[in-house]
């Protein structure tokens, strides 16, 4: 339970204190009245005694009598209803009561801290005091105990009256009359012979204190000093100055005393009588507990957790016409009074002095004798009587009756409680003197008579006597001092069992639960006490119900381990009951504090009933702005309630928050509905894109139905970086950033974006409908706030459309000349659908723009309903509010500094904040024929169209991509003039040709270029227009050839263009524009290209074309397998471009005209290759010679062949950069070991040149392809860079194949050994013999044959070769063995030679057989070094082909 203000004894002596009854004459009464005030209210505030009194016991003891007090009644006739129920008149009474008491605001709570929960209460509950205090007031006196019956009278006679005496004698004459006669039923008496005191009233102000004096001196010796007094008041006068502030005691006792009063006389008095009371009380709380009837649910129907709105009060539409300002003034404690005027306005300190003197005597020279005589006389009468036999006087009592008069009743059972009592019988004797001296604070002996009561009830089956008997013994023993047993408790549970079960009488029953549940609690038990208040509700008192389930709420939050979600369940039955009993205000606070507990725990459903009902709850008692926090929790959480319950929610909502708005016009609210997801906000810059316009192919450019991609933003970023390095002459500004036209939550936000005037700004806002019903939203727009200076947080110079938005009619009056708000007139989200809203703002002028959030109109309406209301969703139907979400992002959280770390910190995000530059150019490309597929190495021409839709110029043109060998613009130096626009041939050839038919033995044409022609800084083409400037509305379309990657699949192929504004010194330095095309690539030819020296001597070459050249084979094959309807491949044309090298002249034996090749065909292809002509302006130019195989010559040095093989070129180039040789093992760094690893170093380079050759193939060919029963010609070329003689190169991509993982050695190397000669040094040498193909030779005369030889030795490189020359046989194979067993070198079998630079040396030898054949003289063996490189040993070379010659014989 809660905190009280009194202690549990003070609680228990004050529920049952001495009665006091007082009987006034007229002119007494008028005397008081002066004060406002009855005698009984006069006597209020002084009724509890100050100082001890003393009785004495039957044994003569002295008993303390501590803080007594007495409660004081004006004697009252009429008839009390019965004990069993809460009269209507009560029930009223104590609904006014809980009322009037609320909790204070600014109040003291209590704030707890149980495991995860912090919970705020308040500590105390002085409603539930104050109930309990009334309700023990209001109790009527019984029979079958005394602690409610009066014990003494006063009577009290004016000083004025002209015989107080005989006014006193009528007084005790009518009390007499009341107690004795019969009539009257009510007041109840204690004894027979009840107290009277007379009281002389004197008033100072009017009577004659002397006869007053001696008026009671006669009273003195008339009733004796112990049953008079004189009391003096009214000693201050009204009309008089009042010098000083005298207290009203009165105040905090009347307002409870008038109202029990009044609602105690309307028990009697119809209400019909009082309007007041029919149009406040009766409508309010009567139907609370009475049953609703026609058609509308019970209240005692109605689940805690019920939320079905069918059958609750009604919706708040109903709600709202409940007047509680009338409740509020007519019960309100802070408008009801009791009277006009003051109390006690003729009282002084010294009257305050006087009336509590009086109390003091009364009590202890009146009452106090008076009960302990008659304590004294009842303990005698019982002595007397237990002197008898027990068992002869129960005896006594079966035969004849002992006195006690059964009621005959047939619908009661005598074992019951039927069972009465006469007033003299034993039983109630003991239990008079039981409660008597419970009265004066005796509970020892309270305890014995109660308990010896409780006996003899419960042998006669008294029920009710035996209960009231268990009651008060186990109430006796709590207040003994010193605790000599302990408190029985199960005393109390069967009073309880009994009142409510045997004797059906529910106050009773309460009023024994209220007194344990509070000694329970001083106890520590408070789970018993919570199950105890728990058992003692029922359906037939909200009031009690609710404040006894709050009450065992507090007891839960109070254990020694606090039961959190008992407390919070209690508190939710608590707050219902208290709705159903009228008491809007206390449910209202129960369901407040129950959130606590439920609030983000995970029990939506609870939490929504919670919420639902302090909305309603709020909206009743006049609270709005609560009602719709509550609603608005109900929207924001994720809800699992049904569709119908969410829309009854929403609809509560939008009612609620029309009201507020209705008072409230100019702030619009913050709306829960449709959740914004801002993080997710996105922003783009500029105007859409057209997609297409006929043939022509817009650029994709950015896009708001882009997925954002990091790593292609960075890529997008490298590529614009190049394109600014290439304008700014190769740097780039430190300040750099690229361009970013779409802004989201992964972009770089901490700058400012840049947007260009009269260029709209779209925002992208995704809405989640989290509701099972459809939202509509209408007139939807963006609130932005815009600054001319830059500076936004000025107010003179900001400027805003949230003013005039608040009108739902005319949104954005008198701002579109600044900016222009794009309204979206209808927005539907169906059932938990989440939809993306593009909002557009068009700005007009410079400055700093600021989009603060969105403004809307929020409906609930099904699609049906969305579809027939055309016209915003104004239709009255539908209940709509007009509101704003605010957009505000966070920012990326900070984690650079040590404070970063620590603690959350977030950065600024501007998205929404950009600044307004002024204008810049826009540019537009639009692509005619471009392909979507290609084959590997495909040349195709498309154009494209630059087009500026701008008001201002663009210069500065330029492009760059991923693929920059994939399109090439032309070169201006070899591209012929083409025309503007494309032409309609289907065949229309891409290269430039010219007729050639093919020659047998025709060499081929040569032509020189400078590459500096088709050169490119880096990766950027500098697209070539008309002075470089693109001037407002014009276009040009320019040629655009293309080629076929050389790798087959689908190829991302990005395009970037970037241009600037002829005017400089602009925030915005330049634009760029985004293409993205995607090019599947088929399989098309293979070419392998092998390259040998050509071995023809020197003497045999007619001229020097031929000498020193090489045989270049070339392997073409056709792996397209007939993708794309490709049905045979021409080879057309075969060309060189190199430095040093061209291709000279085409062998072919079988002489062919033409190179067709179908489906997996292959051809060999022979050329021998020359060196080219060394001419004194040939530094860096290129030799291109073409060897054409068809009718027509291809131009291979000019656009596009040329273009693409110097793209090709630059990309071989790259790649060979990008492979980073192995790093060698560490080694020891000493000089020998540095010089052996450059000596090898040296070696290695030398011999690479010997056999460098750096001759470019390019291979071009014709593809028939039929495609829609068309037949078409492809072209395309395919390149090969020959850079080895002896090594294969093809014009397929090698696989890249794994690194091998290199060990890390951590010991020091031993010194290296001796370097083996290398793979390049076996081609030092190039050997030939010359001999003669057939020798005559007649063996029959001579023998010997001998044949001279020549060996001619070619120095290779460009260094000094020492040569060694070995002419044993050489051991090969087995099968060459016989070749060369029958003849010999004859003369020196060594030779060694030093050859310089490319020498040429001719060393003569002989030739020894011994009979005729075919014999090999490549028999010898060559072995060659460097001559600086003395370290290295010699390397074998090359041998020639075999060398056969045949011997005749004569």
């Amino acid at each position: 339970m809660a905190q009280c203000v009194q202690s549990v004894q003070e609680f228990v002596q004050d529920s049952f204190v001495p009665m006091v009854a007082v009987l006034c004459t007229e002119e007494a009464e008028r005397v008081t009245r002066k004060n406002n005030l009855n005698f009984a209210e006069l006597l209020r505030p002084f009724c509890r005694l100050t100082s001890e009194g003393h009785i004495r016991d039957p044994n003569s003891q002295v008993q303390v009598v501590k803080n007594l007090r007495i409660c004081v009644n004006n004697v009252t006739t009429s008839p009390s209803p019965t004990g069993a129920t809460v009269s209507p008149a009560q029930r009223r009474l104590l609904n006014e009561v809980v009322l009037s008491c609320q909790p204070q605001e600014g109040a003291v709570t209590n704030v707890m801290t149980a495991g995860d929960y912090e919970l705020n209460f308040t500590a105390t509950t002085p409603w539930f005091e104050a109930y309990r205090e009334n309700f023990l007031r209001s109790m009527p006196a019984s029979d079958h105990e005394f602690l409610n019956h009066y014990l003494a009278c006063l009577l009290v006679v004016s000083s004025t009256e002209a015989v107080p005496v005989e006014q006193f004698l009528k007084l005790s004459q009518e009390q007499h009359r009341i107690q004795h006669s019969g009539e009257y039923t009510n007041p109840k008496w204690f004894t027979p012979n009840t107290l009277k005191y007379n009281v002389l009233l004197h008033d100072m102000s009017e009577g004659d204190e002397q006869r007053a004096d001696m008026v009671y001196e006669d009273m003195k010796q008339r009733y004796g000093p112990q049953g008079c007094y004189l009391l003096k008041m009214n000693s201050h006068s009204i009309s008089s100055e009042q010098d000083e502030q005298i207290p009203d005691p009165w105040s905090q006792y009347l307002h409870k005393i008038n109202l029990w009063n009044q609602d105690m006389c309307e028990d009697v008095t119809p209400a019909a009588n009082n309007p007041v009371m029919n149009s406040t009380i009766t409508a309010d709380m009567e139907s609370n507990y009475s049953k609703e009837k026609d058609g509308v649910c019970s209240s005692m129907e109605i689940h805690p957790l019920q939320l079905d709105t069918a059958c609750s009060s009604g919706s708040l539409h109903t709600l709202s016409a409940v007047n509680t300002d009338v409740k509020k003034g007519s019960r309100d404690p802070d408008t009801l009074t009791v009277g006009a005027g003051s109390h006690g306005a003729c009282l002084t300190l010294n009257d305050h002095d006087n009336i509590r003197q009086f109390v003091q005597e009364f009590t202890f020279r009146g009452l106090l004798p008076h009960i302990e005589k008659n304590i004294r006389q009842l303990n005698d009468q019982l002595v007397s009587r237990k002197g008898l036999s027990r068992s002869l006087f129960s005896a006594t009592k079966k035969w004849f009756g002992g006195g006690k008069v059964p009621e005959k009743s047939i619908s009661e059972p005598k074992s019951t409680f039927g069972i009465l009592y006469p007033p003299e019988a034993p039983e109630l004797q003991i239990r008079k003197m039981a409660d008597l001296c419970f009265l004066v604070q005796h509970y020892e002996l309270a305890y014995s008579c109660y308990h010896t009561a409780k006996k003899d009830f419960l042998s006669d089956q008294a029920m009710l006597y035996a209960a009231g008997a268990l009651e008060m013994a186990a109430v006796s023993a709590f207040l003994q001092s010193g605790a000599p047993r302990p408190y029985p408790a199960h005393y109390m549970d069967t009073a309880i069992q009994t009142y409510k079960d045997v004797c059906k009488n529910m106050v009773l029953g309460e009023r024994c639960a209220l007194l344990s549940a509070e000694i329970l609690k001083s106890q520590g038990k408070y789970s018993d006490a919570a199950t105890l208040l728990i058992k003692m509700t029922s359906e037939d008192s909200d009031l009690r119900s609710a404040l006894f389930l709050e009450q065992a709420a507090h007891c839960f939050i109070n254990m020694r381990n606090p039961m959190v979600r008992k407390f919070a369940f209690h508190m939710i039955l608590a707050g219902h009951r208290f709705g159903k009993a009228g008491q809007k205000r206390h449910a209202l606070r129960c369901y407040c504090q129950a959130m606590q507990v439920y609030k983000e725990r995970g029990w939506s459903l609870a939490e929504d009933h919670i919420n639902f009902t302090i909305g309603r709850q709020s909206f009743t008692l006049r609270q709005p702005e609560n009602a719709v926090k509550a609603f608005r929790q109900i929207l924001i959480n994720d809800s699992r309630q049904t569709a119908t319950q969410q829309g009854a929610f929403l609809r509560e909502y939008l009612y609620v928050s029309k009201s507020v708005m209705g008072s409230d016009e100019v702030c619009l609210p913050q709306l829960p509905l449709p959740c914004i997801n801002s993080s997710a906000t996105r922003i783009y810059f500029g105007h859409e894109r057209r997609l297409a316009q006929g043939e022509k192919q817009a650029a994709t450019h950015v896009s708001l139905d882009q997925e954002y991609d990091q790593n292609l933003s960075a890529m997008w970023g490298h590529l614009e970086e190049q394109l600014v390095a290439s304008a700014n002459q190769g740097s780039v500004t430190p300040n750099f950033q690229p361009t970013q036209c779409c802004l989201n939550s992964q972009t770089d936000n901490l700058r400012h974006p840049l947007a260009v005037v009269e260029e709209p700004v779209i925002v992208e806002v995704t809405f989640r409908n989290p509701l099972k019903v459809s939202l509509g939203l209408s007139n939807l727009l963006l609130i932005w706030r815009f600054s001319a200076n830059g500076i936004p947080s000025s107010n003179d110079t900001t400027i805003t459309n949230e003013e005039n938005i608040t009108c739902e009619n005319t949104p954005t009056q008198g701002k579109d000349d600044i900016i222009t708000t794009e309204i979206i007139q209808e927005f539907l989200l169906g059932p938990e659908e989440t939809k993306v809203a593009r909002l557009k703002l068009l700005p007009h002028r410079i400055g700093q723009l600021n989009i603060v959030g969105v403004v809307y109109n929020l409906a609930a309406a099904s699609s049906e309903e969305m579809a027939l209301s055309t016209e915003g969703l104004q239709t009255s139907d539908l209940m709509v509010v007009r509101g704003k979400q605010d957009l505000k992002i966070q920012g990326p959280r900070l984690n650079l500094t040590k404070e970063d770390k620590m603690f959350v910190r977030h950065g600024p995000d501007r998205r929404l904040d950009p600044i307004i530059t002024p204008p810049m150019p826009l540019m537009e490309v639009f692509f005619l024929h471009f392909p979507t597929a290609l084959l590997c190495g495909e040349i195709r021409k498309a154009y494209v169209e630059f087009c500026n839709v701008s008001g201002v110029a663009l210069s500065g043109l330029r492009v760059a991509s991923t693929h920059p060998d994939f399109f090439t613009f032309g070169s201006q130096a070899t591209t012929p003039q083409t025309p503007l626009s494309p032409t309609t041939a289907e065949n229309c050839s891409a290269y430039n040709t010219l007729a050639a038919p093919p020659q047998p033995g025709a060499v081929a044409s040569q032509i020189l270029v400078a590459a500096e022609n088709f050169s490119q800084p880096s990766c950027v083409l500098e697209i070539p227009i008309d002075g470089g400037v693109l001037q407002p509305g014009a276009s040009i379309q320019l040629p655009l050839w293309l080629r076929g990657p050389d790798k087959e699949g689908v190829h991302e192929i990005n395009f970037l263009f970037y241009y600037e504004s002829t005017e400089k010194g602009l925030k915005i330095s330049h634009r760029v524009l985004r293409h993205t095309v995607f090019i599947c690539v088929s399989r098309s030819l293979s070419v392998q290209v092998l390259a040998c020296r050509s071995s023809v001597p020197l003497h045999h070459c007619p001229d020097n074309k031929e000498c020193g050249g090489a045989l270049v084979f070339i392997d073409v094959e056709n792996i397209n397998m007939s993708e794309g309807g490709v049905r045979e491949f021409h080879i057309i044309q075969v060309s060189s471009s190199s430095q040093c090298w061209r291709l000279h002249k085409y062998i072919n034996p079988d002489k062919d005209k033409d190179c067709k090749l179908s489906s997996r065909e292959r051809a060999k292809l022979c050329f021998r290759a020359t060196r080219c002509d060394v001419y004194p302006d040939a530094i860096e130019k290129y030799t291109f010679a073409d060897l054409n195989l068809g009718s027509e010559r291809i131009i291979s040095s000019s656009t596009p062949c040329g273009d693409f093989f110097f793209r090709y070129c630059k990309t071989l180039e790259a790649q060979q950069v990008d492979v980073v040789p192995p790093r060698p093992a560490p080694i020891n760094k000493s000089q020998g070991s540095v010089s052996s690893l450059e000596q090898s170093t040296d070696i290695t380079n030398i011999a690479k040149k010997c056999n460098e050759l750096d001759l470019n193939i390019i291979v071009i060919w014709k593809a028939y392809v039929v495609e829609d029963n068309k037949q078409l010609i492809l072209e395309g070329q395919l390149h090969v860079a020959l850079q080895t003689i002896g090594k294969e190169a093809s014009s397929l991509t090698p696989k890249e194949e794994a690194q091998e993982m290199v060990l890390l050695k951590f010991k020091s190397e031993l010194p290296p050994p001796v370097i083996l000669p290398s793979a390049e040094l076996s081609q030092l040498i190039k050997s030939n013999l010359q001999y003669p193909e057939t020798y005559t030779h007649p063996f029959v005369q001579d023998s010997l044959c001998l044949v001279p030889v020549t060996l001619i030795l070619s120095n290779c490189s460009l260094a000094h070769v020492d040569v060694l020359i070995d002419l044993r046989h050489k051991n090969t194979s087995p099968d060459s063995v016989e070749v060369h067993t029958s003849f010999a070198w004859v003369g020196q079998s060594q030779y060694k030679l030093k050859l310089k630079p490319q020498e040429v040396h001719c060393l003569p030898l002989r030739a020894c057989f011994l009979q005729a054949g075919v014999y090999n003289l490549n028999t010898l063996r060559i072995f060659a070094k460097l001559a600086e490189n003395s370290a290295v040993c010699e390397a074998s070379q090359q041998s020639a082909s075999p060398a056969l010659i045949i011997i005749n014989n004569i």
